[in-house]
């Protein structure tokens, strides 16, 4: 059940994710109030705090008054703790700034593939599950952007070698519309994974991709080895069973190039 207007915070609300949960926060009227690391500007009406994530007071300071915290902001690359350490002062300046209600996004498969950035979030997960602040926490498949940045580093090169792996897409702006509803209700728990509507072979949607861009380069799927790649072949990163986004890679990639 949805609440009566309110204030969400959401950090690292200038990125792709957080732009889109930002997005659909103001168009449902909410008051919207963004935590960044850059200096990066939105729309008007939406007021834009730049913080340091290492300093707490800054954090608890940007979430006084808010309702809801939805966490996008992520620290793929380990320095300073983390993605595990990043969560860790979210979460306590959420609770000591009295939030009633904390998002977390992860991603599917977090827990199965023994990717170290995969590592972090299942740790993350853990965190808001114990962290004294009431959670919802949603699992997604890999965006369409992620999926495209891949596929272009590949074509590159004369000949295309791509892993024979499937993935999912789904893309950016339903599953950050996924995680402003869940703002706006009741704290839920783990909820349904999403993922997008189509389950394909990389090496079919590395054609799609070189189709919209204008590229024929011959394209070869190969087997690699090791327990990170098994996750993939086994699938643990997709959602058959989860719910399902509407918008395709193709129509994702027509638009983009269109654009």
């Amino acid at each position: 059940m949805s609440r009566p207007m309110s204030t969400v915070a959401v950090t690292g609300g200038t990125g792709t994710l957080g732009r889109e949960v930002v997005g659909a926060l103001v168009a449902a009227g909410h008051d919207v109030v963004v935590t960044s690391c850059s200096s990066s500007s939105l729309r008007d009406g939406v007021r834009t705090v730049r913080v340091d994530y290492g300093r707490p007071v800054e954090l608890r300071a940007a979430f006084e008054r808010a309702d809801a915290v939805v966490h996008c902001a992520t620290n793929v690359t380990g320095l300073r703790g983390g993605e595990a350490e990043l969560g860790k002062r979210v979460l306590a300046a959420a609770r000591d700034a009295g939030c009633g209600h904390l998002v977390y996004i992860s991603i599917v498969g977090a827990d199965r593939i023994p990717l170290p950035y995969y590592k972090a979030k299942t740790s993350t997960e853990r965190l808001v599950e114990d962290g004294g602040v009431p959670w919802t926490i949603l699992r997604a498949t890999q965006f369409h952007e992620l999926v495209a940045r891949l596929s272009s580093a590949l074509t590159r090169s004369p000949l295309v070698l791509v892993p024979d792996i499937r993935f999912q897409p789904v893309s950016v702006t339903e599953v950050g519309a996924r995680l402003a509803d869940l703002a706006r209700g009741s704290p839920a728990g783990r909820v349904r994974d999403l993922g997008g509507p189509e389950i394909a072979d990389w090496p079919d949607l590395v054609r799609q991709f070189q189709a919209a861009a204008g590229r024929s380069r011959p394209v070869r799927p190969i087997t690699l080895f090791g327990s990170v790649y098994a996750g993939y072949r086994a699938g643990h990163h997709l959602a058959p069973d989860g719910d399902t986004g509407t918008i395709t890679f193709q129509q994702y990639l027509a638009d983009r190039f269109r654009r």
